[in-house]
């Protein structure tokens, strides 16, 4: 059943994020997370036109994202959408919506991606990967001419990797504790981490990527400073394929929080 949204619930300022808590609101304000998650993917789906080649993330907030679109195109409100989806969970989603689907080699430039986040700081730099997609969400959010970030207030930090959970890279699995070791050594210039291989499945075996790879979760333990020498340093690395630091890249980030929806734009994110 779709969940209408109030639009004086949307609010739009040209101020930097402010990540202090807001006072609490009235008791019948108060909605679930995963409401305001879907309020917020609901407006994202506002910047979607027919006609549009779009990016489909991937986790929970993205599916209300994906969700949506296959209900806007069985209504007849949408047309001629083609999706480009950034994991195989989210290509199952789309195909089942009835979302026809393509990918970068077809579409090499993507008019619209509409996904999630980890983290999001004060400068609209992100942190994804969590849910292990990071890969193909850097390069099909990277070809495209608009991202709009759907997160909770939860996700706003001071610093990328102010959260104290982990900064996702995907490696190949050769010699992987060769890899996370250097990765331990770049990470000592920038606050030092804790780099632990990602496990998943019943086994306790490595998580394996849709791409074939593992993930070593950094835990990092400062503000890393420069993030532009940190990343350059990182994908320097032999065995590091991508890691999840999406730098410069969200063009709107949609903020569902205890008072309602935020939207902020790059363009007034920053001073």
């Amino acid at each position: 059943m779709a969940l209408a949204y109030d639009p004086l619930f949307i609010t739009s300022d040209k101020s930097p994020i402010d990540i202090a808590s807001p006072p609490p609101p009235p008791s019948s304000m108060i909605l679930t997370q995963d409401e305001l998650k879907r309020i917020a993917a609901y407006k994202a789906v506002d910047f979607v036109k027919s006609g549009m080649v779009l990016g489909l993330g991937t986790g929970s907030t993205a599916r209300h994202a994906v969700d949506r679109i296959g209900e806007l195109l069985r209504q007849g409100k949408l047309e001629n959408i083609v999706g480009i989806p950034t994991s195989e969970k989210t290509e199952e989603q789309a195909l089942s919506l009835g979302i026809p689907l393509s990918d970068l080699d077809a579409h090499p430039v993507v008019d619209l991606s509409i996904d999630g986040a980890d983290e999001v700081d004060p400068y609209l730099n992100l942190v994804k990967g969590r849910g292990g997609s990071l890969l193909r969400e850097k390069m099909i959010e990277g070809a495209s001419k608009e991202f709009v970030v759907i997160v909770d207030e939860s996700k706003m930090v001071r610093h990328i990797g102010g959260s104290r959970m982990a900064l996702p890279v995907e490696i190949v699995p050769f010699c992987w504790r060769f890899t996370a070791g250097k990765l331990r050594e770049v990470m000592e210039g920038y606050g030092g981490c804790e780099a632990k291989l990602r496990l998943g499945g019943e086994k306790g075996e490595a998580f394996v990527t849709d791409n074939g790879n593992y993930i070593v979760d950094m835990y990092l333990e400062k503000d890393m400073g420069d993030l532009r020498s940190v990343s350059d340093e990182i994908l320097r690395l032999p065995g590091v394929v991508e890691h999840g630091m999406f730098l410069d890249m969200a063009s709107t980030v949609i903020i569902a929080g205890e008072l309602g929806v935020r939207i902020k734009n790059k363009h007034s994110s920053c001073c």
